[in-house]
């Protein structure tokens, strides 16, 4: 026997030898997704993606293969996301408004402060917005899902935030613009980058504490680098949320089969929002439950105080909706519309 004749008796031999399994999987394929995003494999939303990715798999039979990219593996910035979906570096993308200001402004009205109950909730008042009012917004892009994380909490190293008065001087990594202007409207010094940066900011002192929701603490472990978390009191509204939205080439979605087009669509809308949202109230609890195991103290903002930070936040509502006016849109119907569905039962 020669050498070549060896070679492919053991190529064949090793072919019989493979598994069905195997075999069905790598026949199957017909489309590979790449899904970009910039939150870190281990956090509680990177689990959900790659489990969201094999449930897609598994729909379709292994026809479409969705290879999850985490903590921006795939270059660029956060703010980039959607541009990278857009221009086929990626092939789905879950981004942040925020990232990019002015630039999605009806996704970007409800991280105005006090527009957020609970995640669940509000993550499917977002998608409602976004149906009704936004559908222009992600021009080149199919939207998937939106959702909301949890009403933010203010973390701190150096003192309790009970009141606005104790906001005076205090150095805060703010997470969007009209959260920025309602910490500054107190004295507070807002300071604004990713929540990426977040360790290094509050390791090197460039910021005293920060506003998040407690399902971001964990993945960072920012119960070490803070001493006091200050909440809202119960049924009060949070003080912010940001939005995010998991988006997907329109192209790349417009050439699949009809059978795959109704896979995506069977793992995507309102549904899929209200799961994305009911999970972050899930992560919230446990980032809350951390922190108390921790040791660090968790004060209550009282009610009547946030009533007050409601108020002075008023302005900043009606900036946006003459933004949101100047951009083409009846931004007194889109703020009315969000506190409808937040009130409704």
């Amino acid at each position: 026997m020669t050498t070549m004749t060896r070679r492919m008796a053991i190529t064949t031999m090793g072919a019989a030898l493979a598994t069905p399994a195997l075999i069905s999987k790598a026949n199957a394929a017909e489309v590979t997704l790449k899904m970009h995003h910039f939150i870190p494999s281990l956090a509680p939303m990177g689990k959900f993606f790659e489990a969201w990715a094999e449930e897609i798999r598994t729909a379709s039979d292994g026809a479409i293969d969705m290879q999850v990219f985490p903590a921006m593996q795939l270059g660029g910035k956060p703010g980039q996301l959607a541009d990278q979906a857009r221009q086929g570096i990626c092939d789905v993308a879950a981004t942040i408004p925020a990232y990019t200001p002015g630039r999605y402004l009806v996704a970007e009205t409800i991280g105005l402060p006090f527009l957020v109950t609970n995640a669940e909730k509000t993550s499917v008042v977002l998608h409602k917005i976004m149906d009704e009012f936004g559908q222009g917004e992600y021009k080149g892009l199919k939207n998937l899902a939106f959702n909301v994380h949890d009403g933010g909490k203010l973390h701190t190293k150096h003192a309790p935030i009970l009141s606005a008065a104790d906001l005076k001087g205090v150095k805060l990594r703010a997470p969007n613009q009209g959260t920025g202007d309602l910490l500054s409207s107190f004295g507070a010094e807002p300071v604004f980058f990713p929540v990426s940066e977040m360790v290094v900011g509050l390791s090197s002192g460039v910021i005293d504490g920060c506003c998040l929701p407690y399902e971001i603490v964990p993945p960072f472990k920012l119960q070490e680098l803070t001493k006091y978390s200050s909440e809202p009191a119960p049924d009060a509204r949070g003080i912010f949320t940001n939005p995010a939205a998991i988006v997907m080439n329109q192209k790349v979605y417009e050439d699949l089969s009809d059978d795959l087009r109704g896979v995506i669509d069977a793992n995507s809308g309102i549904a899929m929002t209200q799961r994305i949202g009911k999970s972050f109230d899930n992560f919230e609890a446990f980032g809350r439950k951390i922190i108390q195991d921790n040791g660090n103290e968790i004060n209550q903002i009282p009610a009547a105080e946030i009533a007050k930070w409601a108020d002075a936040a008023q302005p900043i509502h009606e900036n946006w909706i003459g933004q949101l006016n100047d951009a083409g849109h009846d931004g007194q119907a889109i703020l009315n519309r969000i506190n409808e569905l937040l009130d409704a039962g």
